[in-house]
């Protein structure tokens, strides 16, 4: 069985960016394209086996090569998405982008054929069935094991207003939810997702890992689907909160964001700061705030004495970590209100169009 170590921890602040989407017609509409793109027509380039497929046959997920430095990520970002639009295009195919496809019926779509989703589609049924999802995953390297846990743990409570950030699906199998973003719900439907649990040390972790592949809760560590875990592969701290976004420019500003707060995090750590020990429960309820309200949330304080809003916490981490990524972000209207003030003014025809990459 395939399974990480401490040794993979060993570089600091080196960055990947996974960004899934959809492939779609001419019109924006759910397309089977995965045998064209992945498997017929494997691409060259940047491309070059850092492109695969996800569980249905109209996702597609990219991988950048590693980024050595944060200024080169929004370079490389926008790289890597042209050359999947051309890609796609020399083939008949478009790509559009959001956390889920406001014109995706699961029912109706086929399913990815490759072994290891027959497999998942077997066991997890129901949930996995209608897992239409797509996500941003960002990686940044950690120079050592106990550290990268130590991030992960504390990266627990900013990671519901990253997601109100990030919210971009509103709509799932035709119809609005009532959320701005419906991905996570949905996502959360799977087993081994949403908040994991506070880890004392790397040790505790990978103990967990490998028991759960041993024990055959699961088939290989990638099946543990958290927002946040240490890659005991890759040897990052690994984000996977974020909804899917359409603009490039949101999906740097996430990169940015999660990179200058593990870098900050690794900062603490290396000073001796104890951790911060919130229950899961908590942790939970902010994210429910996030998925339901997006911009509009208010958070339990890491102390649980207060509430603040994804305003205030946006004032206080551009402050604190002297960037301007998230400003950027909510000075503009979120992801799922773009998507339904355009449903609403124009249709679909028009959303669908308007989540397209090209």
């Amino acid at each position: 069985m395939e399974l990480g170590s401490a040794d993979a921890f060993d570089r600091m602040g080196t960055l990947g960016v996974e960004e899934e989407f959809y492939i779609v017609d001419e019109r924006g509409r759910p397309a089977s394209g995965i045998s064209d793109l992945v498997y017929d027509h494997p691409p060259d380039g940047v491309l070059a086996d850092r492109l695969d497929h996800e569980l249905f046959q109209f996702t597609i997920e990219t991988q950048t090569p590693l980024i050595e430095s944060v200024d080169r990520a929004g370079n490389v970002v926008r790289e890597v998405r042209d050359a999947l639009v051309d890609h796609a295009a020399d083939y008949g195919y478009r790509i559009a982008s959001a956390g889920l496809h406001p014109a995706a019926k699961w029912r109706e779509l086929d399913h990815a054929t490759k072994p290891r989703y027959k497999s998942q589609l077997d066991r997890i049924q129901y949930p996995q069935h209608r897992n239409t999802t797509a996500g941003l995953h960002v990686h940044v390297g950690v120079d050592d094991a106990d550290k990268a846990t130590w991030i992960a743990n504390e990266l627990r409570w900013y990671l519901p207003p990253l997601l109100a950030l990030s919210v971009n699906s509103p709509f799932w199998n035709g119809f609005d939810t009532g959320l701005a973003s419906a991905r996570a719900k949905i996502f959360e439907g799977l087993p081994n997702t949403g908040m994991p649990t506070y880890f004392e040390d790397f040790e505790a972790y990978r103990r967990f890992e490998r028991r759960m592949v041993e024990l055959g809760s699961i088939e290989d560590r990638g099946e543990l689907w958290y927002d946040v875990r240490p890659h005991t592969g890759h040897g990052t701290v690994e984000v996977r909160t974020p909804d899917a976004q359409t603009d490039p420019a949101a999906t740097v500003a996430f990169v940015e964001y999660v990179h200058a707060l593990v870098e900050d995090l690794a900062a603490r750590y290396e000073d001796g700061e104890s951790g911060t020990e919130i229950r899961r429960e908590i942790l939970d309820a902010n994210k429910w705030h996030a998925m339901r309200y997006g911009y509009d949330a208010a958070f339990v304080t890491r102390d649980v004495e207060d509430t603040v809003t994804v305003e205030e916490f946006v004032a206080a981490e551009s402050d604190r970590l002297g960037l301007d990524s998230l400003s950027r972000i909510f000075e503009g209207e979120s992801g799922a209100a773009r998507q339904r003030r355009l449903r609403d003014d124009e249709g679909l025809d028009a959303l669908c169009e308007a989540l397209c990459l090209d």
